[in-house]
């Protein structure tokens, strides 16, 4: 935390785990998946909100430094001094907070079209048929619509996420988000991480996209979700048809409202593969 923090955030199933871990190999960065700082951060939020009487005694800088201690102490024990890239789908609904925590950070928001998203997703359920997933409540009933109307709720795993990604990129504090799509650090690894380093300012290093290693099985089996995590050891572009019903793909057709150059009023920039 000494070198100062950036943040992950965006679409699920979008390069999240795949960017953390071509990050890692940076020995001046630490990054990983999803970490557990998030829903620490709303315990404390809501513990010292109204809800709790004594909270009257709180005051907003107490409260700031509170939340801010939530980062340096979690940290406190990686060796040496690293730049950190925390990974969560709430920070993009948290940026007036963040931006004052830590007002030198930014927001990497790893997007995707959500056809594709959910393409995903139910691949995974497929790879995994006798396995129950946590993500659909371990029901054993669902249909891909069902998961998928599931998923795209508001409070879902993909309709929370988009939510929350829409919450940042139209806010005040949009200019602070950097959007990489996942087909462009699919494609071209090389090229999207240059930008990235370069809107961040930082040194670039020499990335080696065909030896990327990054796994969280047993996260991973608790959640009944065997291989979310996992990532393929050479960065690459698989072409393939989907698994899912034809009008349900087209569904989510022009859901990716970041390509619209009339809707980005905040001038963030988009890492993407011009077509």
């Amino acid at each position: 935390m000494k070198t100062g923090i950036h943040f992950i955030s965006g679409l699920p199933r979008s390069g999240s785990t795949l960017l953390a871990a071509i990050l890692r190999q940076n020995p001046r960065f630490h990054a990983a998946m999803t970490s557990p700082i998030g829903s620490m951060y709303m315990a404390l939020e809501s513990a010292m909100s109204r809800r709790n009487e004594t909270a009257v005694f709180i005051n907003d800088t107490q409260r700031r430094d509170v939340l801010r201690g939530i980062f340096t102490s979690y940290y406190q024990a990686i060796e040496g001094e690293k730049l950190v890239f925390d990974t969560n789908r709430v920070w993009c609904a948290k940026l007036p907070a963040l931006m004052q925590l830590f007002p030198n950070s930014r927001v990497i928001c790893c997007v995707r079209s959500i056809g594709w998203i959910m393409d995903s997703i139910e691949r995974l359920v497929r790879k995994n048929a006798f396995e129950l997933s946590g993500m659909f409540g371990f029901e054993p009933g669902n249909t891909v619509y069902t998961r998928i109307n599931r998923v795209a709720m508001s409070d879902g795993m993909v309709g929370y996420a988009l939510d929350a990604l829409k919450e940042g990129f139209f806010g005040e504090q949009g200019s602070r988000l950097i959007l990489v799509e996942y087909d462009a650090l699919a494609r071209d690894p090389s090229s999207t991480m240059q930008l990235l380093y370069s809107m961040l300012d930082e040194q670039y290093f020499a990335h080696d996209f065909s030896n990327v290693d990054y796994a969280a099985d047993d996260f991973d089996l608790a959640l009944g979700a065997p291989g979310l995590h996992t990532i393929r050891r050479t960065v690459d572009w698989v072409e393939r048809q989907t698994v899912m019903p034809p009008e349900l793909f087209r569904r989510f057709e022009g859901d990716m409202f970041w390509r619209y150059p009339e809707a980005n009023i905040r001038g963030v920039p988009i890492i993407r593969i011009e077509e």
